[in-house]
């Protein structure tokens, strides 16, 4: 899949092989991302021992990604707008790779603290290189391409969790363990991003480098900030509820972030032909419907094979909304793509971040089941305001 003119190879041939080349390029910088990540939560039971944290310490070194990844998200995004998509992603995935072993060399509170900074900024900026890429690849596709990408991000995800349990099962050391995953996913990347789109094609993109979110884009921003507070929501406080409240075994309670990775993954898979069929819109009011109604009615319920099946239908219906948001704003007129996107997932992410933590704040007070139904209300707004996704995800918006 290369795009080397050969004898008798006319431009058009040629302009129809280069995005499908670019298209595996971009899935596996996705696949690299979720395994690279996945790869290192098995093993912080493990750094927590080394380093003699307790639960308090521990908490307060793993603050540390967010801000990395908040602050080197916009610096991502004027990247992107002056090199263009290509160079960008090519260099902040080696960083990404790069960083992966530093967590588990860390000696010391400080130093994993810092570790961990660059490890979300690594994550952050790379997000931010590889969606306007996709964002890029599916303007040449004229058709919502955008799900498949993330869903290669959570099957490696999945995959990458499976290998970081493995290796810990082995009782792999740490530091031999990341440093060969951040080797091996180094090659893919340095690999596979030849076959990236060139730089030209998103390089010096019109509008500012950093975009101050207008009206449109803010609200934009509003969903995949519920989005991300669900999925959050789902990966901290899934597993509490079920062992704690409804009083299952510590595997039955991992069950429902099973159930909602397993959905979420899935539904990615097919999440592009649902949208082309029925529309950014129409995909992103029903995946709020779903998701309000299958994790409501999963608490109200209050029975463990219900929870889980709230927490599969929440999968499913948020599966696909932060990638049609992101397409939509990469595709928004008057923005960059980059600075856009940027801020979309600066944004969004935040929700990831501050989400579980405000669900935690609610619980002391009105109790978790109470505090998770905030996101049931948040899931019922992405359905009301699925309807400012318009302007930019009609077929029109493909230039």
């Amino acid at each position: 899949m290369t795009t080397i003119a050969t004898s008798g190879t006319t431009p058009e041939v040629m302009q129809r092989r280069r995005p499908v080349a670019a298209r595996v390029a971009v899935l596996l910088i996705f696949a690299v991302c979720g395994i690279g990540v996945s790869n290192w939560v098995p093993r912080i039971p493990e750094v927590r021992r080394a380093l003699e944290l307790s639960e308090g310490l521990l908490g307060f070194a793993l603050l540390f990604p967010a801000p990395g990844a908040l602050v080197s998200m916009p610096f991502a995004g004027w990247l992107v707008a002056r090199w263009g998509s290509r160079p960008a992603t090519r260099l902040l995935s080696l960083c990404f790779c790069a960083v992966l072993p530093l967590p588990v060399l860390a000696w010391n509170l400080p130093s994993l603290a810092f570790a961990l900074l660059l490890f979300g900024a690594g994550i952050g900026s790379l997000d931010v290189a590889m969606n306007s890429q996709a964002v890029a690849v599916e303007t040449q596709y004229r058709r919502p391409i955008l799900s498949t990408f993330h869903a290669a991000f959570s099957f490696g995800a999945l995959g990458g969790a499976v290998i970081g349990g493995w290796a810990a099962e082995l009782g792999i050391d740490l530091v031999p363990h990341m440093v060969a995953v951040g080797a091996i996913l180094l090659v893919v990347s340095a690999v596979g991003s030849r076959w990236l789109l060139p730089a030209h094609t998103d390089a010096g993109d019109h509008g500012p480098a950093f975009a101050v979110p207008s009206r449109p884009l803010m609200l934009l921003g509003v969903i995949a900030f519920c989005a991300l507070v669900a999925e959050g929501a789902a990966a901290d406080w899934s597993a509490v509820y079920l062992q704690d409240y409804l009083h299952t075994s510590k595997g039955l309670a991992a069950a429902g972030f099973a159930a909602f990775s397993l959905t979420m993954a899935v539904m990615r898979l097919g999440g592009d032909r649902i949208a082309a069929r029925w529309g950014a819109v129409t995909t992103v009011r029903l995946g709020g419907v779903i998701a309000a109604l299958g994790l409501g009615l999963g608490l109200f319920a209050a029975h463990p094979v219900a929870a889980m099946l709230g927490f599969g239908a929440l999968g499913v219906g948020i599966a696909n909304i932060f990638p049609i948001v992101l397409s939509a704003a990469g595709r928004m007129p008057g923005l960059g793509t980059a600075p856009a996107i940027a801020a979309m997932t600066t944004m969004g992410y935040s929700g990831f971040l501050v989400g579980p933590p405000l669900i935690g704040f609610l619980a002391e007070l009105v109790t978790l089941p109470v505090a998770l139904a905030v996101v049931v209300l948040l899931c019922a707004l992405i359905a009301l305001l699925a309807g400012t996704i318009v302007p930019a995800a009609s077929p029109e918006s493909y230039p």
